[in-house]
């Protein structure tokens, strides 16, 4: 079923509804103890909010490493080099340490996660034999960013935890999410607002989202008890009391 609709524009980016989401299902007593989402709502920042304020697992695949050495599958990338936060000194994988460190400063993007710098000097760059696998900049110097340890921490534990075949199978379960998009957009032609204003295609959004519940409790099996009987309102009472025939949409209620 679905409990929660939100229409944003179409340049916000969507791990940055996740935390309203959040609040609003808490308030209403429907936050789940798990949530599972793409990839579009994994920021780091957000998985470590949800369980701190809400209480809630927010599973779903992490991005990967961002470094082009990580990307191409050559070379030194970030998880090859040592942090050690107590020290605020990182090790590069031939040893040499790091003589700065810098930070956390703030990203450009809301979702990301605050980044530590620490730098490598031209003297112990330039004479490393395997230089070309590690940096191409102009400076011949090598910098490494990343989180602080707590967020790291669960970097690396959610990273883990995405090789089990136990995560995958219970992330298995999110094709039925998939399955209602594709309903959405294919057979209510969600793709399209009909209307004018973001108030406007909410309110589409809501009603679509109305009519998919109705459709799919319609399509469950009758129950082997029949419901009880609606008891009439006041207004159908006062009716009877009068002797005032009901509108036929109203004979069967209350009786």
């Amino acid at each position: 079923m679905i409990t929660d609709v939100a229409t944003t524009a179409a340049t916000t980016h969507d791990s940055q509804v996740l935390p309203g989401i959040h609040t609003r299902l808490r308030r209403r007593g429907l936050l789940p103890a798990e949530h599972l989402v793409d990839s579009g709502y994994t920021s780091l920042v957000h998985l470590d909010q949800a369980a701190r304020q809400h209480e809630v697992t927010v599973t779903g695949p992490l991005p990967g490493n961002p470094t082009r050495q990580h990307r191409r599958g050559e070379g030194f990338a970030r998880d090859d080099f040592h942090i050690d936060y107590d020290c605020q000194q990182v090790t590069c994988p031939q040893g040499q340490v790091s003589r700065g460190w810098h930070g956390p400063y703030p990203t450009s993007s809301p979702t990301a996660a605050p980044l530590i710098v620490a730098r490598f000097t031209k003297g112990q760059c330039r004479p490393c034999p395997v230089r070309t696998q590690c940096t191409t900049t102009a400076d011949s110097a090598r910098t490494v960013g990343f989180p602080p340890r707590e967020l790291r921490d669960l970097q690396l534990r959610v990273r883990t935890e995405q090789q089990t075949p136990e995560w995958k199978a219970r992330y298995a379960v999110r094709s039925g999410v998939e399955g209602t998009v594709n309903e959405f957009a294919h057979g209510h032609g969600m793709r399209r607002c009909r209307y004018r204003g973001q108030p406007k295609a909410h309110l589409q959004h809501v009603f679509t989202a109305i009519a998919v519940n109705i459709e799919r409790l319609s399509g469950r099996p009758a129950t082997e008890e029949p419901s009880s009987p609606r008891p009439p309102t006041a207004f159908q009472t006062f009716l009877d009391q009068q002797g005032i025939p009901r509108s036929k949409s109203w004979r069967t209620l209350g009786t």
